[in-house]
């Protein structure tokens, strides 16, 4: 017998009593819950060492691809050019870009993936994304605090508007001119919890370990769906996206679902910013080196970035994901496509 208990948070003694029903040992017991992360003070007992913890997410590309009907030799296929640094045969190639942009503007949260596999219509899976913000919008109404209702709404619009400057660090004065993490940290802290964003903090220096040298007081902040963030854009992101051309936000969508292959990968994430000057979009250990990420939404192969934290801060390998074929920038920098993302 499997007991499956829904929407958790909402009942605390019932996670109190997940103890009991595993001492028992009768049943399967699975719970689930949308908002774990944000009911701290609630629970009068958490039942340590008796659960087991499973962190779900939004469909990851290659998720979306099976969706699709996108067979796994097909992927493996693929994978192949990865781990061989050879370039895609240019009609795969072409095809996985164009996979790419449609899972850019779909995203991975399954009822928008159904409807877009049935129908194929973006207007539905437009109508699908915007109700599920809304329902973000009402989560926020029903279990933030009362002091942080209108806060953390105020940082959740927000996002767009940071993602499309130069400087992409979370800035509160883009919330309210004036404002400072004193009044709205705790309310961005609540939109994570509730696993509606990412962080992507700062490195003091551009090194292993990547965690001890993180400043949590810089951060950019990520949608984890990059699918709801093209749909708080205005009517007509999506079309533009899907003929590869993303305006000013054209930075900063590639960034998102390549923070976003990262997280589900299981990766923290991080950048390194040096007086403003200098920005690499992302590092991470990899082949147990720090390497650097810069995304491109182009297929020049000049990385300026690149060549100044390779000969000035003695980075060692670096990655550059654009919407290019398989190559190289310098000896030390691979060029690879944008969806080579899912196999770093």
């Amino acid at each position: 017998t499997l007991l499956f208990l829904d929407e958790i948070q909402s009942c605390p003694n019932a996670r109190t009593a997940l103890k009991f029903l595993s001492i028992d040992g009768r049943y399967d017991v699975i719970a689930s819950g949308s908002l774990l992360g944000i009911g701290y003070g609630e629970v009068s007992s958490f039942p340590v060492g008796y659960v087991e913890r499973m962190t779900m997410y939004s469909l990851d590309f290659e998720e979306f691809l099976w969706a699709l009907g996108i067979d796994s030799s097909v992927i493996a296929f693929v994978k192949g050019f990865y781990e061989s640094r050879t370039k895609v045969d240019e009609s795969v190639h072409a095809q996985m870009m164009d996979y790419l942009r449609q899972y850019i503007v779909v995203g991975g949260m399954p009822a928008v993936v159904r409807s877009y596999v049935e129908h194929r219509d973006f207007l539905q899976v437009l109508d699908e994304q915007r109700n599920i913000l809304a329902d973000y919008e009402d989560d926020i109404a029903k279990y933030a605090k009362d002091s942080d209702k209108a806060k953390a709404r105020a940082c959740f619009l927000s996002i767009p508007k940071q993602l499309a400057r130069d400087s992409k660090r979370f800035s509160y004065a883009v919330v309210e001119k004036g404002s400072g993490a004193r009044k709205y940290g705790g309310s961005l802290q609540w939109l994570y919890d509730a696993g509606i964003v990412n962080f992507c903090h700062c490195l003091e220096r551009p090194e292993l370990p990547l965690e001890g040298n993180a400043d949590n007081r810089k951060f950019k902040v990520y949608m984890r769906d990059t699918g709801l963030l093209v749909a708080m854009l205005e009517d007509g992101s999506q079309k533009s996206i899907l003929d590869g051309d993303l305006g000013i936000y054209k930075g900063a969508i590639y960034e998102n679902i390549v923070g976003d292959m990262f997280a589900k990968n299981g990766r923290r994430l991080y950048y390194f910013e040096k007086d403003s000057k200098l920005e690499m979009d992302f590092f991470i250990r990899y082949q147990d080196v720090a390497t650097a990420v810069e995304v491109k939404s182009s297929t020049n192969r000049q990385a300026k970035s690149m060549r100044s934290m390779i000969e000035n801060y003695g980075v060692k390998r670096g990655i550059k994901l654009s919407p290019g074929n398989v190559g190289k920038a310098g000896e030390q920098v691979d060029v690879l496509p944008l969806y080579m993302a899912m196999f770093l």
